[in-house]
């Protein structure tokens, strides 16, 4: 029998939630479950992220809600369209076995008109992100004078976005006399005081000490100069092969200009940020939960609410600007009573805040090294050793290719058979970390022995030794495509076969976009779109901007110096008044400002050729 039936769950649900893979109550829904059944208080539950509150408080409600009656009885507020998508589903999926249960995910990005159309057509819960929910509200399109049940999820976060205001007039059009469940990861000062405002002698649960992290998280660090840090967290990354990871930025610039760098050195990455459209999140999504992506790259506002299986990894680029942001990020991991390591790149300055974060946590951070690079060649090597030793062997289907196979190798040892099929991947990575330098800073405790400056040094892979000339060329697709940079890099190397390290700055745009090759690639890519289409149409390539450019790369797996600081993955030349973040001098057009606007191969202004853009 499923313990969850021993909670006081009925049976419909509790088979629903058993082909969902629950066994048994996590602490948090064993303690808190009883205690919201009763529906007589107001409840402040607080525990870690992936410790199963969603079920927490969702399984009660599907209890004591009368579905029935078709009109809004709870309302679950949570900090990100996310999060808000996640609740939605996993009540559905709850309550499966269930008649007329409608649930409703109010969020912004998405259609306003298909939420008021799904709310007309009656709905028992509301799950909402505050922004959305306030403007549906103001349009006296939903009526929450029956809510018997608030749920303020991820109050901590709701409230370090800055919704304190919202989430005041949102309750202020609910009954006095509802009941207000309150769910947090932490307990700051602000939690304390809406708790205080909204609720009335509540019942207080706690999981472990407040603020703390999950006990199953191992916390490490590794401290490396500020040139070196791109390079080193490639390194990383490389000596866990089969990491299934969350890399957090500081940034929606970084996060995105970090994922288009992996990309381009040949890693399965891609961003998650708050600038892309809700179709962009979805799909990005939709390939990290299906493992097709193996780093996700994403700010602490898109990453809230991220609930998947089995992440092995959390990666810090940047500490977070507040400390109670780590747990969070943390918390993406050792979900559902797994194990997990979250690791912090910092350099020699933010040792302090490290020890602050193991204040908060009540965890010591261990400090590692950098692996070298013999001993990433070692750790994959032996990955591959063990992919084949425990490889499964579809008999039927690969024994009519077995005497073919064979007869290639017939000339080989076993020996020599071995060492070939294990020198497939080995010899890649033996080649690229042959003479790999040591990237840990030779730093004591607090203080840097050596001296930790921001200028961008390039990293490992490919380090070139001199200028190169890059040409500019402008391409008919772009935002509206639902083409992003990292989507655009793979659409060009596929379509025209160069290697993604070669290609310079990419701006998308809405309608076009612009890219740079090498000179020596420009016939190569005028080849491979020849007669291309996109949809349907026609895809056109043409030369944009300055026929050639000097780019010194100097700054990360990017290159340009950059002189306003900031180095390591990126570089790019930053002049003021002109090149953004990216480098190069743009006007609006995508043009450069020097010469007013587009050149053809000749290198002349536009101004001197009017009616002419080379076209391939």
């Amino acid at each position: 029998m499923n313990p969850f039936i021993n909670l006081g769950i009925r049976h419909d649900i509790v088979n629903a939630i058993s082909e969902l893979g629950f066994e048994n109550p996590t602490p948090i829904q064993e303690q808190s479950i009883p205690v919201l059944l009763t529906g007589s208080n107001d409840f402040v539950g607080l525990a870690q992220t992936g410790t199963g509150k969603t079920a927490a408080f969702g399984l009660p409600l599907l209890e004591l809600l009368d579905f029935e009656q078709n009109h809004p009885q709870a309302l679950i507020l949570c900090p990100t369209r996310e999060l808000c998508l996640q609740i939605t589903n996993d009540i559905k999926n709850y309550s499966k076995k269930m008649d007329n249960v409608h649930v409703v995910a109010v969020y912004g990005g998405a259609s306003i008109m298909d939420q008021l159309r799904q709310i007309k057509r009656g709905v028992q819960i509301v799950v909402a992100t505050p922004g959305r929910m306030l403007d549906i509200i103001n349009r006296k399109a939903i009526d929450f004078s029956k809510v018997k049940y608030v749920v303020l999820d991820e109050a901590d976060e709701m409230l370090n976005m800055g919704f304190q205001e919202d989430i005041d007039n949102i309750l202020s059009t609910t009954p006095d006399e509802k009941k207000t469940w309150l769910f947090s990861a932490t307990m700051p000062a602000e939690v304390r005081r809406i708790a205080k405002k909204y609720m009335d002698n509540p019942f207080e649960l706690t999981m472990g000490e407040k603020n703390t992290g999950n006990v199953n998280i191992e916390h490490e660090y590794y401290i490396v100069r500020a040139r070196d840090k791109y390079a080193a967290f490639k390194r990383i990354v490389d000596f866990n092969p089969d990491i299934f990871g969350i890399v957090f930025c500081r940034t929606k610039i970084e996060t995105q200009d970090i994922a288009e760098a992996l990309i381009k050195d040949g890693y399965n990455a891609d961003s998650l940020h708050g600038d892309l459209s809700q179709q962009q999140r979805d799909k990005v999504m939709k390939r990290y939960r299906e493992r097709n992506l193996q780093l996700l790259i994403a700010t602490d506002v898109a990453a809230r609410g991220i609930d998947v299986n089995d992440v092995t990894h959390v990666i810090n680029y940047s500490l977070p600007d507040e400390v109670e942001n780590y747990t969070h990020r943390s918390g993406r991991t050792a979900r559902a009573g797994k194990t997990g390591v979250s690791i912090a790149i910092v350099n020699a300055k933010e040792l302090g805040k490290i020890r602050q974060i193991e204040r908060v946590i009540g965890k010591k951070f261990v400090k590692a090294e950098i692996p070298t690079g013999f001993d990433v060649c070692e750790k994959q090597l032996f990955s591959i050793v063990h992919k084949v030793h425990n490889v499964q062997v579809n008999e039927e289907q690969i024994e009519q290719y077995l005497p073919r196979i064979l007869e290639e190798f017939k000339d080989f040892s076993k020996e020599d058979f071995i060492k070939r099929f294990a020198s497939i991947e080995f010899n890649r990575f033996l080649d690229y970390y042959k003479n790999a330098p040591d990237l840990n800073a030779n730093v004591e405790e607090g203080r840097s022995r050596d001296r930790f400056d921001d200028r961008g040094e390039r990293g490992e892979r490919g380090a070139p030794s001199g200028p190169s000339a890059y040409t500019r060329l402008f391409i008919n697709l772009g935002s509206v495509d639902e083409f992003n940079r990292g989507d655009l890099l793979g659409y060009i190397c596929n379509q025209s076969k160069i290697s993604g390290r070669t290609v310079g700055k990419i701006d998308v745009k809405g309608v076009y976009s612009f890219f740079e090759v090498p000179n020596e690639d420009v016939e190569k890519v005028s080849a491979g779109f020849a007669g291309a289409e996109f949809k349907g149409r026609p895809v056109r390539i043409e030369v944009s901007g300055e026929g050639t450019s000097d780019r010194r790369e100097g700054g990360g797996s990017r290159g340009g110096d950059r002189r306003e600081g900031g180095g390591g993955y990126r570089g790019g030349e930053r002049r003021e008044g002109g090149g953004g973040y990216r480098g190069g001098d743009r006007n609006s057009s995508g043009g450069d400002r020097r010469s007013g606007g587009f050149r053809d191969f000749s290198g002349k202004p536009r101004e001197e050729r009017p009616e002419r853009r080379r076209r391939f």
